[in-house]
């Protein structure tokens, strides 16, 4: 006998949700307390019922999957296939990850002190994810967590407080400009090396990826200047008929900084104007006060629709292992 969605999922809250227009978010999801369903894999009640919880991703943009029996990497990389998406390569990206098994990275591998702020995941690229998955395998001692906010709710706040800006930004898009070593630098929140970014030791290919990516790159006696765009700041969702602040402008402005970088100068306007420092500080202010934070459980699993939702991390206290696997 088919088990019905009903009975494999029920949707619960937690304190730190919040509503917008009457919708949960995120909504989060465990298994019914007494249910024959249970026994069944979550593997198996994910593709059973894909319709379903799609449509919730549709409704709120993230999905927590709470209190399943997801313990292991290879666990969360069965949960990942089940849905049945193509994996998206991480060519491009600026965080250094590693391969853990199948379709699982770690998640930005910086140092517990560093924050990582908020971004759509490779929104400075032209091939960008259109869902993420992130998994708890250890919990943080403390911290730690990946907060998340809506980004039209963003959109809309930034253009009735700053018309004129989010005009200029719609007209200009963004120019993001990146120094990348030779090798990785795991100290680094950008510390990805052009052989690792482009995945490749060979600096013909490179160019040729960078190119693909519509990059230019400046070889530099120790590393590479790519400069990506300019690209649109603002997309457009079909699928929820709405605009969206899909750029990582307060990223790069706050965030991308190493030995390297100047964060100020890693983002621009299109036309290489520079950006006003307290509008993109107070965009920041507002991706903080919209955001939605709940600390992580070993065995969580959040599913994040990247055309709705950015995404950061909070610094925190070890252990924390958090793994991620980006799909198309």
């Amino acid at each position: 006998m088919a088990v019905t969605a009903a009975e494999s999922f029920v949707e619960i809250k937690v304190p730190q949700q919040k509503l917008f227009d009457g919708v949960s978010f995120p909504a989060v999801i465990s298994p019914p307390s007494s249910s024959s369903a249970t026994s069944l894999p979550l593997t198996h009640s994910i593709k059973a019922h894909k319709p379903y919880l799609e449509s919730l991703l549709l409704k709120s943009g993230a999905l927590l999957f709470r209190g399943f029996p997801v313990n292991t990497a290879a666990d969360f990389n069965g949960v990942v296939e089940s849905f049945g998406y193509d994996e998206l390569p991480y060519v491009g990206g600026a965080a250094p990850r590693t391969n853990v098994v199948g379709r699982v990275f770690t998640a930005n591998e910086s140092p517990p002190d560093q924050k990582i702020p908020f971004h759509h995941e490779m929104a400075q690229v032209p091939e960008f994810p259109a869902k993420l998955f992130f998994f708890c395998e250890v919990e943080p001692a403390s911290g730690g967590e990946t907060p998340i906010v809506l980004s039209h709710v963003v959109y809309e706040k930034m253009k009735k407080k700053y018309p004129e800006f989010v005009e200029r930004l719609e007209e200009h898009g963004l120019l993001y400009i990146r120094v990348l070593g030779e090798d990785d630098n795991p100290s680094s929140p950008i510390g990805r090396g052009w052989k690792s970014t482009f995945l490749t030791s060979d600096k013909t290919i490179a160019e040729q990826r960078a190119a693909k990516l519509g990059m230019k790159l400046e070889w530099l006696e120790d590393g590479v200047k790519t400069v990506m765009g300019p690209i649109p700041a603002v997309k457009y969702d079909k699928s929820r008929n709405r605009k969206i602040w899909f750029n990582s402008m307060v990223a790069a402005y706050t965030g991308w900084e190493d030995e390297r970088n100047d964060p100020v100068k890693a983002v621009t306007f299109g036309d290489g104007q520079p950006l006003p420092s307290d509008v993109v500080y107070d965009c920041l202010k507002i991706l903080e006060e919209e955001c939605v934070a709940i600390p992580w459980q070993k065995g969580d699993v959040l599913l994040i629709d990247n055309w709705a939702v950015l995404h950061s991390r909070r610094s925190f206290n070890p252990p924390r292992r958090v793994l991620a696997s980006l799909v198309k």
